[in-house]
């Protein structure tokens, strides 16, 4: 199905990108516009995607899942958008230390989600996009896939140097969200794909803004990992 191959493509590479010297305070580096990459790719990916014909990439999608799985459905998309959040502390209250002590993890974590919801339920608002489904106009962008994308960034930032293998897997998770919600005929490919951009990006944001001021653990704790 070309919904698994887009959204899979994608994800692999936004968990592939480079990861930048900012990530740890001692080494905090300006900003480069290769940080943007990823983020700009799927939103630009979803913007281009949209459209009212019927050639459009996301009527195509939604039409080629309407014709294969056209009475599929499941909840568990509902569930696995927070999944990431879930291993974070999860893994931290097991004796597996993040990256950043809990109360700058935390607030920074609350910051990145404000910033991700709140732009996507701005932006839900502003384009009053009719769901696939013809339920509601709220379509665009994917609420699921910006708060699991989100998660999983918090997930990728805070356990990434001891697991390499974290990006793959924590936007592997984000994606299949992504892809529960054209699978479910809740959004548009342009949906999940914009939605994926603004999760990530927002909660690399809050990183790269949060300034540590809760004490010295945090940065100890970032220097010795």
């Amino acid at each position: 199905m070309r919904t698994l191959i887009i959204v899979f493509l994608f994800s692999n590479w936004v968990a592939a990108s480079p990861i930048l010297p900012e990530d740890t305070i001692a080494a905090r580096r300006p900003i480069t516009i290769q940080a943007f990459y990823p983020p700009a790719a799927l939103i630009i990916g979803g913007l281009l995607s949209t459209g009212h014909s019927e050639e459009a990439i996301r009527n195509e999608v939604a039409e080629e899942r309407n014709h294969l799985i056209p009475r599929f459905h499941t909840k568990i998309d509902d569930y696995l958008q927070f999944s990431p959040l879930v291993v974070a502390y999860g893994l931290d209250g097991l004796g597996v230390h993040s990256k950043t002590d809990i109360i700058n993890r935390t607030v920074i974590l609350i910051k990145g989600e404000a910033m991700a919801l709140t732009t996507a339920t701005l932006l839900k608002s502003a384009a009053h996009t009719l769901r696939p489904d013809g339920s509601t106009y709220n379509s665009f962008p994917s609420g699921h896939t910006t708060q699991a994308f989100a998660a999983a960034t918090f997930l990728n930032e805070e356990y990434k140097d001891r697991y390499p293998w974290m990006p793959y897997a924590s936007y592997t998770v984000a994606s299949s969200v992504g892809l529960l919600r054209v699978a479910n005929n809740r959004h548009y490919i342009s949906d999940v794909l914009v939605g994926a951009g603004i999760g990530y990006l927002s909660m690399r944001v809050a990183y790269w803004t949060h300034q540590y001021k809760w004490g010295k653990a945090g940065r100890k704790h970032q220097l010795i990992y």
